[in-house]
């Protein structure tokens, strides 16, 4: 039997195929991993920073009218320190992925995650437990449908990923304006954009990683691959952080005293 050249060609093109989609699922899946691992450990430090006395060191503590010592969701000075650092995490991932090792960009991404459970604590001094397990709950639902339909959808939707990162910076400008109006309408709108805006950029962050896998498949090592699925993951990690915290604004219960 005698192969044609077309044959052979068409063959190897499949067989190439085949490889680059089971690439891309496993990287995509490896990204997932990272993010929910990161979102494990920002649950975890929050539980141990509220119900042990390393809760102490970042927030105050005062004496209610049973005796007990309790926390407050107001931070110490380590506890702003905590706040504002995740911030300095994002900045050096993001700008030093191409002089960071694995192993730096994995260790940080770590530190990231405990730090914001740390900064994510006062939390539960604010809202019941249950109302903020059922956010959580609804946001994660959010996230994957959405998530989804960014990985799956044959719509381009880097125009819209554009437009909701301008939103994102007009939101973020009218926030820091509203500190001084006080405007409890002004934050409710906020708070609904917010949610859209993280909604909408779950899905397209998600189709923006799909697409990318491609350029460094073809032109990055297998190194480069592992380390880029950590900025992979710190970015949906925190499209779902924003879109978990504009939910619980609405579907928040406040604790008794609150």
């Amino acid at each position: 039997m005698m192969f044609r050249p077309d044959s052979y060609n068409n063959t190897a093109n499949v067989n190439e195929q085949i490889a680059f989609d089971q690439g891309l699922r496993s990287y995509m899946l490896r990204v997932y991993n990272w993010m929910a691992s990161g979102l494990f450990l920002t649950a975890l430090v929050s539980y141990l920073t509220v119900n042990t006395p390393m809760g102490n060191l970042f927030y105050h503590t005062v004496i209610n009218d049973m005796g007990e010592t309790v926390q407050t969701a107001a931070p110490t000075g380590l506890g702003f320190l905590a706040m504002l650092s995740p911030l300095a995490f994002v900045l050096v991932m993001s700008f030093g992925i191409n002089r960071l090792s694995t192993q730096t960009a994995q260790t940080l991404f770590w530190l990231f995650c405990a730090v914001m459970g740390i900064s994510m604590a006062s939390i539960f001094h604010i809202y019941t437990g249950e109302s903020i397990a059922r956010t959580f709950f609804v946001a994660a639902g959010m996230f994957a449908g959405v998530s989804l339909w960014g990985y799956t959808t044959k719509r381009d939707l880097s125009g819209l990923g554009s437009f909701l990162f301008m939103g994102l910076f007009g939101l973020v400008i009218a926030m820091v304006v509203n500190i001084f109006l006080h405007s409890s309408a002004m934050a409710m709108l906020f708070n609904i954009v917010g949610v859209l805006v993280f909604t909408g950029l779950a899905a397209t962050d998600t189709q923006r990683i799909k697409l990318s896998y491609q350029t460094f498949y073809q032109y990055e090592g297998p190194d480069m691959a592992i380390k880029r699925s950590v900025f992979d993951a710190l970015t949906l990690y925190l499209n779902f952080i924003n879109l978990f915290q504009f939910l619980l604004q609405f579907m928040g219960v406040r604790q008794n005293n609150n």
